[in-house]
């Protein structure tokens, strides 16, 4: 075997194409939790903007 090669190698072809396409990857449980936090608020907001409440400051 040459020392030196300046020939690009190219991997090998997957030539069994897949049946079916790549599922996505489902969302971790604390994504999940914090979506609904977060839904939860914007509902809340929105009730508090329809009934012409100032918005309150949120607390930290």
């Amino acid at each position: 075997m040459p020392v030196f090669t300046f020939e690009k190698i190219s991997p090998p072809i997957d030539r069994v194409p897949s049946a079916q396409p790549a599922a996505e990857k489902p969302r971790s449980v604390i994504v999940q939790f914090l979506d609904r936090f977060v839904e939860a608020r914007v509902k809340r907001m929105a009730a508090a903007d329809s009934s012409g409440q100032e918005k309150q400051k949120p607390e930290k």
